[in-house]
């Protein structure tokens, strides 16, 4: 979506994202602590606030509304979102558009509380993935459980990532199961810097290989589902300025949606699990911002699977297709400042600091808006041991399998210089 005027993020909040079922709290507490956190970051009250977009998957209607009545009761408008994973980046979209809309400020509140798994609670209904999961085993795909200590539907998610991985692998046959191992310990490696992670622990090649889900996918690179929430504070230019809030202000250069697109059916699972998808996205937002892959420093990509991450890395532009573990294995570890150290691929970017949903854990409502509270603590230098250097301008991927992918470009805010780089 095209800027109609310009759009912020002052405020961001983000608890810790834990282990399922093991810590005693529920997502009204996930959403007090993830949206008082923003408001305090920005340095204002819940009477600000004009409207919410909650977003969760795991819940009965309304419960956005339970989350933020934790922080006020003022009437103000309150909408839920479902979009499968990337329902956080989806309620960010949606305050965006509202902001855009003439409002002057809008939160974002994602949270999650989850069981082990990903699971399906409604089976007197069509499952809104069947056409995608039907439509894998149409290419081939093994209709019956990879695991038995996996459910149907964890199954099936591993599966589909899985033959794409194969898919890409028989294409490009340089990669290697080792490597996409590699791209996990890297992301644990970052992810040990992250206070808020689920899995923090140093670990080595051999762990994250250990326990075979569906070849080439083991445990250790795949995103465990998590409990937590986040939110986002999302303004006019007009309320940055009346509230002074200049140093705070992280703008969002571009910002665009995709949903299913007619590849998504085809002969493709790499378009199946959303390549083509995130690759039109990321199109419109250099499009819409006058920027290129080269103008970005830090990003974070929805790697739900190691294998994804790599995917990224040609869908959003960064290299030709065929060339990301090339560009992978550019990588070099560089110290940073705070006493920790980032992996910078191509003498330029560093993808998901944070470590990515394999580290950080996915509470699939709070997601979308972990990586851009991540994204605003790197753009404004307050990311700790995990800061990228001189981080200006910062990409984020965010994809929902039924489907929708969401990519949002973001640049901290210089007053009277528009796109800072060009």
């Amino acid at each position: 979506m095209s800027r109609q005027g310009k759009t912020f993020v002052i405020g961001v909040g983000m608890t810790k994202f834990e282990r399922p079922m093991s810590k005693q709290w529920d997502y009204p507490d996930m959403g007090r602590e993830a949206g008082s956190t923003a408001l305090a970051d920005a340095g204002i009250s819940y009477n600000s606030v004009q409207t919410v977009v909650a977003s969760y998957c795991y819940g009965e209607p309304t419960c956005g509304q339970r989350a933020v009545y934790e922080l006020g009761l003022t009437g103000i408008p309150v909408y839920n979102v479902n979009n499968n994973c990337s329902s956080g980046s989806s309620a960010l979209l949606l305050a965006r558009q509202l902001v855009l809309s003439g409002m002057d400020c809008t939160m974002a509140l994602g949270f999650e509380k989850m069981e082990r798994g990903l699971s399906q609670k409604y089976e007197d209904k069509i499952s809104p993935v069947k056409r995608h999961m039907d439509h894998m085993v149409s290419l081939g795909a093994d209709p019956g459980l990879i695991r038995p200590d996996l459910n149907a539907m964890t199954s099936d998610v591993v599966k589909l990532f899985a033959y794409a991985a194969q898919e890409y692998m028989k294409k490009y046959p340089a990669l290697t199961f080792n490597d996409l191992a590699r791209v996990a310990l890297k992301n644990r490696v970052h992810g040990s810097q992250n206070e808020r992670a689920s899995l923090q622990r140093p670990t080595n090649l051999q762990n994250i290989k250990s326990r075979m889900l569906c070849y080439p996918i083991a445990l250790g690179m795949s995103a465990p589902t998590g409990d937590g929430g986040a939110a986002a504070i999302v303004c006019s230019e007009k309320f940055v300025k009346e509230h002074n809030l200049q140093d705070k202000a992280v703008e969002i250069l571009a910002q665009n949606m995709v949903t299913d697109l007619p590849s998504s059916f085809g002969k493709s699972y790499m378009d199946l699990s959303g390549f083509a998808m995130a690759q039109r996205a990321a199109d419109m937002c250099y499009r819409d911002s006058g920027l290129t892959a080269k103008d970005i420093d830090v990003l974070e990509v929805h790697d739900c699977f190691s294998c994804n991450e790599l995917f990224m890395y040609e869908a959003l532009r960064l290299v030709p297709e065929g060339k990301a573990l090339e560009l992978f294995n550019t990588g070099k570890w560089v110290p940073t400042t705070e006493g920790g150290q980032v992996y910078k691929m191509g003498d330029r970017w560093v993808v998901n600091a944070s470590g990515g949903l394999e580290s950080k854990g996915h509470p699939i409502g709070a997601t979308g808006l972990g990586q851009c509270a991540e994204l605003v603590w790197q753009l404004r230098g307050e990311a700790g041991k995990r800061q990228v250097a001189g981080a200006k301008t910062a990409l984020q991927h965010n994809y929902g399998i039924g489907g929708a992918a969401v990519v949002t470009m973001y640049q901290k805010h210089k007053p009277g210089i528009p796109n800072a780089r060009l």
